[in-house]
């Protein structure tokens, strides 16, 4: 039992930091400056952890600005206030990514551009050969490993991580939670005081707030796991934090 819970635990984790700190801190914000040896090695990172749910880098950026510029309304991709449940939001997620991703959905020109874009990754990433060897990888690991019937009812956590952390982060961070600002015109809420569960994203009000700011909490009781690890990036020379010069 202690294999799956830690497998599933580190999945979680390695999969929701590519998320947070390279598809959106960086892809969708450009919080930080990397070089391209980074930039390629935190894109193949994503992939990897991300396995059979990998996300395109280009198509999220897209969908994130919209949210920002659109928040809660009918033009935001993953608001939860248009539908009664998470399930049918994320399904109407899946559509407008797809439509992205696909060229099918026309895109503002201030939304599509600035993001890292790597097409032979991208396409092996997102064939199905490479998503069923990841989701073969998920089941020989629980065939060795689970000793109850019941471990097995984690595998879809797996096969679906990067769309269920991002509809636990605009379900629960646009729905409940308290405002460090009210005057923001959206329900971005900030969900957990010390986001243990999301690295940070649950602070969707302070978010909003201020885009462009690469620690998500904003009060000194408030901690956002992801930040100190992208310092010590920026120290270390990984990454080079950029100026805030504006709200986004």
């Amino acid at each position: 039992m202690a294999a799956i819970i830690i497998f599933l635990v580190l999945h979680w984790y390695l999969s929701l930091f590519g998320q947070t700190f390279y598809l959106h801190r960086y892809s969708a914000h450009k919080m930080f400056t990397m070089n391209k040896f980074w930039e390629k090695f935190w894109y193949i990172y994503t992939w990897v952890t991300q396995g059979t749910s990998y996300l395109n880098a280009r198509a999220y950026a897209i969908l994130h600005r919209m949210h920002h510029a659109y928040s809660d309304t009918e033009k935001d991709p993953h608001t939860p206030h248009f539908f009664k449940e998470v399930f049918t939001m994320m399904w109407h997620t899946k559509k407008v990514y797809h439509g992205v991703l696909k060229g099918t959905m026309p895109v503002e020109p201030k939304f599509d551009k600035n993001f890292p874009v790597y097409p032979i990754i991208d396409k092996i990433a997102d064939s199905w050969i490479t998503r069923i060897f990841f989701a073969l990888v998920y089941v020989t690991f629980y065939y060795f490993f689970a000793t109850e019937w019941w471990m097995f009812l984690f595998l879809p956590i797996h096969f679906l991580i990067g769309p269920i952390q991002g509809a636990v982060v605009n379900w629960a961070g646009h729905r409940y939670g308290y405002r460090n600002f009210p005057q923001e015109k959206d329900h971005s809420k900030n969900t957990l005081i010390i986001d243990f569960l999301m690295l940070g994203e649950l602070f969707q009000n302070n978010h909003h707030h201020a885009g462009a700011r690469p620690n998500f909490a904003a009060k000194w009781w408030e901690i956002d796991p992801c930040y100190p690890i992208i310092k010590i990036f920026h120290w270390i020379g990984i990454i080079k934090l950029v100026p805030i010069k504006a709200k986004n």
